[in-house]
């Protein structure tokens, strides 16, 4: 946001330097939560006035800061495990610099989050009093984010320094394992896993709701990061456990032959017996375990490979249900009316038509359209009818050059209708008191001494809609019809409103009362 302002209090990027990064943002998200820009715009007013340093859950810097969080995050669970099993500690200035980096982020936001606003529980407001902050985070993820932040890097870098510069050989036998442990230990960094998660569920929160395709996209995203992350931790454990009992003569690294092997082609072979164990497949676990440690090595991957098919089975087939809901309502309708029709012992020429009805009336989608409209506001409603019917009628002399004030009257008024090939819409001389608009399909207009086709845009019915009178022509639809239709009595109750072109309708009356309307 450029500029917010506010009866006494304004802000800008040149003003309020660094502070307008932790100010709400004019997106669809706030929008969503606030309502309007001017209650965003309360939003910032309040937090600037209440003069501490809270970075607010819509900001542009939390924004950045949990993509930034999401990736280190991500690269620290990847890169942990292979770090242990396969770089054996030659893992390079590179990466302990970067472990470094990860570990003093991550303590660094442990401190962030006694300042980082929270989303109430109701989605009402954003949380940004201190002491309310600071309690929800001591009581939910701060003993979380304090292991998982252990500053792990700085020993194994510390320990480093001190094993390469000391030439005493029990002394650096004695560091050895002391580095063997320490890297052990830092596993448990691998308790960042629920950092990720957290991320994840942060974003979908803020994410607007309307926005349905997104939400599902970073559904999708977190669940196969998931599971690429149990395959991969997976893979890592397949090779550090025998590497832990320095490769005994019938472990599976020496029956490969993978001894000298890079690390490229040792991760590939773990990940390769992990995927194969997980999904029970015989492939890379030809021979049975050796010793009770790969035996519980493949119970624990035949399980979480259960585990992981159960969870991507039922968030699958959760999504697939919810993507369409309109078509699942639509077949449910359909399942009952089947029923329905069966119970009462329809004739199947009957039931076909029932079915050819509800399948051209809806389409496959089921909704309830009296609903729609009457949750959206008039004016919406007014918009919605004057894109599909003002050129319907505008094409019937009577409504030409009208008010139009008078024509969005008239188009609340118009109700839906669907007719079948071969349904017979009115009958001669049979009293009516509707007329039609045709806003797509063919009918047959038929007296004794004529017949006239209609299509799209035309109309019939005109004289009933005005006096009530008997149909003067049998209307028949030859395809599927989808008709617009406005009643006697709901032009009455318009025209009450309009007297004068309620006067001109009479006068249009007594002009053809001789039979000129159709």
């Amino acid at each position: 946001m450029e500029k917010l302002k506010g009866p006494d209090v304004g802000c800008t990027t040149a003003t309020c330097g660094w502070r307008a990064l932790l100010l709400p943002q004019l997106n669809r998200q706030s929008l969503y939560m606030y309502g309007s820009e001017v209650a965003v715009e309360k939003e910032c007013i309040r937090q600037l006035q209440s003069g501490v340093f809270v970075i607010h859950p819509f900001s542009l810097m939390r924004s950045y800061y949990i993509m930034c969080m999401m990736a280190i995050t991500f690269l620290n669970l990847i890169g942990i495990p292979m770090e242990i099993a396969f770089l054996d500690g030659n893992s390079g200035l590179a990466w302990e610099g970067f472990n470094v980096f990860s570990d003093t982020l991550f303590l660094i936001d442990v401190a962030l989050n006694f300042r980082m606003g929270i989303i109430a529980e109701d989605g009402e407001e954003a949380i940004l009093d201190i002491k309310r902050i600071r309690v929800s985070y001591l009581r939910t993820w701060f003993i979380p984010d304090v292991i998982a932040a252990f500053p792990i890097g700085y020993i194994l870098l510390f320990a480093d320094l001190q094993y390469h510069n000391d030439d005493n050989p029990s002394k650096t036998n004695k560091m050895m394992r002391i580095l063997m442990f320490v890297r052990i230990l830092s596993l448990i960094r691998l308790a960042r896993v629920s950092r990720l998660v957290r991320f994840f569920n942060e974003v979908e929160k803020v994410s607007n709701a309307n926005l349905e395709v997104v939400r599902l996209f970073f559904r999708i995203l977190s669940l196969f990061m998931m599971i690429f992350l149990l395959c991969h931790w997976n893979g890592c454990i397949q090779y550090f456990v025998p590497m832990l009992e320095e490769f005994p003569t019938d472990c599976w690294v020496r029956k490969e032959n993978l001894m000298n092997a890079t690390v490229i082609v040792k991760y590939s072979w773990g990940v390769f017996r992990a995927l194969s164990q997980m999904i029970a497949l015989s492939y890379g676990s030809m021979d049975a375990p050796t010793n009770y440690v790969e035996m519980w090595i493949v119970m624990v991957s035949m399980v979480s490979g259960c585990l992981m098919y159960t969870v991507l089975v039922a968030n699958a087939t959760t999504m697939i249900a919810n993507i369409d809901p309109a078509a699942k309502e639509y077949k449910s309708k359909m399942s009952r009316l089947e029923h329905y029709m069966a119970f009462m012992k329809l004739p199947p020429e009957l039931q076909l038509r029932i079915s050819n009805y509800y399948q051209a009336r809806y389409g496959g989608k089921w909704f309830d359209e009296k609903d729609v409209m009457d949750t959206v506001s008039s004016s919406l409603k007014e918009q919605i009818l004057e894109v599909m019917c003002s050129r319907l009628l505008r094409k019937v002399p009577m409504f030409q050059d009208r008010d139009e004030n008078f024509i969005n009257v008239i188009l609340l008024k118009l109700e839906y209708e669907v007719f079948q090939e071969g349904d017979v819409i009115v009958r001669q001389n049979v009293p009516g008191d509707r007329m039609f608009f045709i806003d797509h399909g063919q009918v047959l207009v038929e007296t004794d001494s004529y017949e006239r086709e209609l299509c799209d845009g035309d109309f019939f019915g005109e004289t009933c809609v005005l006096t009530k009178g008997k149909h003067l022509a049998t209307v028949k639809a030859l395809t599927d019809c989808q008709c617009f239709s406005l009643s006697w009595d709901d032009l009455q109750e318009v025209l009450r409103g309009f007297p004068d072109v309620k006067k001109d309708l009479e006068k249009m009356v007594q002009l053809n009362s001789d039979g000129g309307l159709v």
